[in-house]
């Protein structure tokens, strides 16, 4: 049976996003396996890194992700030293999250490589594609229900 030409070129789309993406995180992932560490750590150290002293429910905000999502990587990024949990000085109900210093420069390892990647890509298609393909990422992001 035909495929419809745009469900063809749909398909495509979805395809060149999931090997972008595997792309993307195939050398940050080799190096957290060897840590024992997966993905959701090393998001956790970026958005971290991002947003220094921000509280638990702030990450979760920012994130888009649930409680239970959260607290295993978070304890264990804790109790490996890569994360620091301070109290809040106003409310002592609040924890404060920061990058100890060895989080901080796992975080630009795997950061870096990420970045650099897309600096490369976007010199070669300029910033018109540049802009476009920023575009869709919003869209697509501002579509998310959870």
């Amino acid at each position: 049976m035909n495929m419809p030409k745009r469900e063809h070129e749909l398909n495509q789309a979805l395809e060149s996003m999931h090997f972008g993406f595997r792309a993307m995180i195939f050398k940050p992932d080799q190096r957290l396996a060897e840590l024992g560490l997966s993905r959701i750590h090393h998001r956790l150290l970026y958005f971290i890194a991002r947003h220094p002293a921000c509280s638990v429910n702030e990450l979760l905000s920012i994130m888009r992700i649930s409680k239970q999502y959260l607290h295993q990587p978070l304890k264990k990024l804790v109790a490996l030293g890569y994360v620091r949990q301070k109290t809040d000085n106003g409310d002592r109900r609040i924890k404060r999250l920061q990058l100890a210093a060895k989080g901080k420069k796992l975080e630009f390892e795997l950061t870096e490589a990420q970045r650099q990647r897309f600096a490369e890509i976007f010199e070669q298609v300029g910033p018109v594609a540049e802009k476009h393909w920023r575009r869709v990422m919003a869209l697509l992001s501002e579509q998310i229900e959870f």
